[in-house]
């Protein structure tokens, strides 16, 4: 099927080429005048392209459903179809599936620096073994600016609910929510759950890159360093309740007690209330836990 686009283009060749008016080019490729002289009176959509493409550049998961959602959220006044078009035409499409050896990569804009608590948190997972065989995985929340351990919470699995219910309580303790959330891009991160409550509580979740962890890297430095570190690697759980018991009391010691190197040896807690010590931009975004 040709398109009208390149029916104009063909007929705009024949001129040039064969220097003959509209009238006779339109003859000799078998087109309609009034076609090839149509202007459209369509709306610019420019605005609309260029929103729907910074929104796929961060949601690099997502298709085009969820980012229609995401628009109607913004106040756009679009259906999906329309979404659906545009985001072909940009190209915008996921690709199911890639070479092993070719990830996707989104550009990301460097982020503003973390001034206050509560500002930003970053959470992830972390796995263990009871001395049963039995897996379990581990919820780590950490406050980015005073790196504080926000909740620290074991269970067999996790549903995107349980994720929304601890954060929920988490921001009751310190009596609010933060502004952003790090996570990186697994299923109960990218949930409609959690899309939903971070809609709701206005947080914004910012995901990492695929394949590219020092995204997150403060829960991560978190996760593999002081946490396995000094309490996975340090006890071995006998059942559940047991591994909730020590990660209670290591998370306690770790935020009131334990000395923190780019905080001047404060302990996170204290530093949230006021230390004495002000670390440099540098070292808070980028020193490990």
């Amino acid at each position: 099927m040709v398109t009208p686009t390149q029916v104009r283009a063909v007929v705009a060749w024949t001129r040039d080429s064969y220097r003959l008016s509209e009238r006779r080019a339109c003859q000799a490729v078998g087109a309609n005048r009034s076609s090839v002289r149509y202007r459209s009176v369509r709306q610019s959509r420019d605005a609309l392209r260029g929103r729907l493409r910074a929104l796929a550049a961060v949601r690099v998961s997502w298709g085009y459903k969820r980012l229609h959602v995401l628009l109607r959220r913004e106040g756009w006044r679009v259906n999906h179809k329309l979404v659906y078009r545009l985001y072909r035409e940009e190209r915008l499409a996921l690709r199911r599936r890639r070479p092993k050896r070719r990830k996707s990569a989104a550009v990301r804009e460097v982020r503003p620096l973390v001034s206050r608590a509560n500002g930003r948190w970053a959470m992830d997972f972390v796995h263990d073994v009871l001395a049963d065989g039995r897996t379990i995985r581990i919820l780590a929340v950490v406050d980015v600016f005073s790196r504080e351990c926000v909740a620290l919470v074991a269970k067999t699995s996790f549903r995107a609910e349980d994720v929304c219910r601890i954060l929920s309580e988490a921001g009751e303790r310190r009596g609010k929510l933060p502004e952003c959330i790090t996570v990186d891009n697994g299923s109960e991160f990218t949930s409609k759950a959690l899309d939903h409550w971070a809609y709701w509580n206005r947080v914004r979740l910012d995901f990492s890159r695929p394949g590219k962890p020092m995204d997150n890297g403060h829960v991560e430095a978190f996760n593999n360093g002081s946490l396995r570190r000094e309490c996975l690697s340090q006890h071995w759980f006998l059942d559940l309740d047991d591994a909730r018991e020590i990660l209670s009391r290591w998370r306690e010691d770790y935020s009131n007690v334990r000395p923190h190197s780019s905080l001047g040896h404060l302990p996170p807690v204290h530093f949230r209330a006021g230390g004495a010590f002000t670390p440099a931009p540098e070292r808070l975004e980028n020193s490990p836990a």
